[in-house]
């Protein structure tokens, strides 16, 4: 089980030598480490090596261990993760024991301190499980729940197998990572940004990327975006009301200014529910804060432009994959897909439900065509119209529906009999387990007098994670290729 914390961190469980821990899941990061309550850790073996993983707020030490583990119904025999002895980091307060690192294999630390020493096996947990059943699809789905929006669904995380109401997720188009083969993150080409009726052009700062595209990093253990200062004007500017604070880095917004945005990825349209646009602040729902904040050219450090986190991704189902195996054992190229959960109508109706004022209907977007001009997507069935055009032919239909009223009836019931039997099919799963559900409650641990002062740590890879204190934790590489410690990519803090 699992929980999400005032919309900021996502939590799940990870077992480690039999005891069961809360830890943050992030996308962004590929370490495993606890900071468990009591120690030594028991049914684990101590590999005496001692490192610290350093995040732009808060840090983690203590020796790499081995242990069997646990994660998503799939156990692993001999895990390597860091067993904490000394850790300052913001998720602890919120109820997390500890980071489960979702990224890929060739940014983790702990990896690359046990290859320096000959060995291999200092792997990822998600490596190792994948290693460990290479029949089994190599991919990972999660949704991630609102706390805000009062439609009391659950997030799920899942390994190998996708959520059954969100198994069309298969069907969706693949998105590659950028670069297509042995990316060192989760990065994909972002086409375009849409805000109101107005679609927004992007452009790139990495070297190398297509024109007209944003390399975009996609980071759950990162609370809200980090995209260019024009991107952020673009999406608050033009709102009454609205100033951009200098002193917190973020814009403040009038609370009822409903804006209705979208982002543009591989020519598929992703709403993005306007609760998660303009965000309360915790601990004050009078206040509200623009969720994309303006970019430093220290934090892409030329890697990617945007850095998309838990406010975006929110609005969608998300399926990672790593690339299967083929007959030689080897991993092919990564990709992502990705279902809508928005409907913008519905947004809009949620949005003044819990701020006041009046919904919006029949929201449009105007997209960003890769020729030139622009073309409009509508994002939702337009149920009036449609009814005005039958409402013309009703006479006649109902005619023709009277003269056929028992077949009707019979198709029906016959129907709704297939379609029972379908479902359960679909919900059926050869491996129980594997699906994680992630609840509305959350824990009530909190480790903020477990730590100990601060004291002299030496950076290491990291990426964006955010709290109100500015979680920052780290992005991710893929498990393709032996990179050597000194050749991993750099900090982007």
């Amino acid at each position: 089980n699992g929980s999400d914390v005032q919309d900021l961190i996502y939590i799940a469980n990870v077992t480690i030598g039999g005891v069961q821990y809360p830890v943050q899941l992030d996308t962004g990061s590929s370490d495993l480490w606890v900071f468990p309550t009591t120690t030594p850790l028991p049914n684990a073996t101590s590999s005496s090596i001692s490192q610290n993983l350093t995040y732009g707020i808060g840090w983690a030490y203590g020796e790499i261990a081995y242990a069997q583990a646990e994660f998503a119904g799939i156990s692993v025999s001999q895990q390597a993760y860091l067993n904490v002895s000394a850790a300052q980091n913001p998720a602890l307060s919120y109820g997390a024991a500890g980071v489960m690192g979702l990224g890929f294999d060739s940014l983790s630390i702990i990896d690359a301190v046990i290859n320096k020493t000959g060995a291999s096996t200092g792997r990822t947990l998600l490596y190792n499980l994948f290693q460990d059943n290479p029949s089994e699809p190599n991919f990972i789905a999660f949704s991630l729940q609102s706390s805000t929006d009062g439609d009391g669904i659950q997030g799920s995380f899942s390994v190998g197998e996708t959520d059954p109401q969100y198994a069309n997720v298969t069907d969706t188009s693949k998105i590659p990572t950028w670069p297509v083969s042995s990316p060192t993150r989760w990065t994909v080409l972002l086409d375009s940004f849409v805000v109101g009726t107005q679609a927004n052009d992007v452009s790139s700062a990495v070297p190398g990327a297509p024109s007209n595209k944003a390399v975009v990093l996609l980071d759950s253990g990162t609370s809200y975006t980090y995209a260019p200062v024009d991107v952020c004007t673009a999406i608050y500017g033009g709102v009454a009301g609205a100033q951009y604070d200098s002193s917190i880095g973020q814009w403040v917004v009038p609370c009822d200014a409903e804006i209705d945005m979208a982002l543009q990825i591989d020519n598929q349209i992703f709403p993005i529910h306007p609760l998660d646009v303009t965000p309360t602040t915790p601990g004050d729902s009078s206040t509200c804060v623009g969720s994309f904040l303006p970019l430093t050219d220290s934090v892409g450090a030329g890697q990617f432009d945007w850095l998309i986190g838990d406010n975006v991704l929110r609005s969608v189902y998300a399926l990672y994959d790593f690339g299967d195996f083929d007959s030689s054992g080897n991993m092919g190229n990564p990709y992502i897909q990705m279902l809508a959960l928005v409907d913008p109508n519905q947004a809009s109706a949620e949005f003044h439900a819990a701020r006041g004022g009046t919904p919006l209907t029949n929201i449009t977007y105007n997209v960003s065509d890769s020729g030139s001009g622009v073309t409009t997507v509508s994002l939702s069935t337009e149920v009036a119209d449609t009814i005005a055009k039958l409402s013309q032919y009703l006479p006649a239909m109902l005619a023709v529906m009277a003269l056929n009223a028992l077949v009707l009836i019979v198709l029906i019931i016959v129907g709704f009999v297939l379609l029972c039997r379908r479902r359960g099919k679909a919900r059926a799963r050869k491996t129980p387990g594997r699906f994680s559900p992630m609840p509305l409650n959350h824990t009530s641990l909190n480790r903020l007098s477990d730590m100990p002062g601060p004291g002299p740590h030496t950076y290491e890879p990291v990426s964006m994670a955010l709290t109100e204190d500015t979680l920052f934790v780290p992005p991710s590489p893929a498990f393709k290729g032996e990179a050597r410690y000194s050749e991993r990519p750099k900090s982007v803090a």
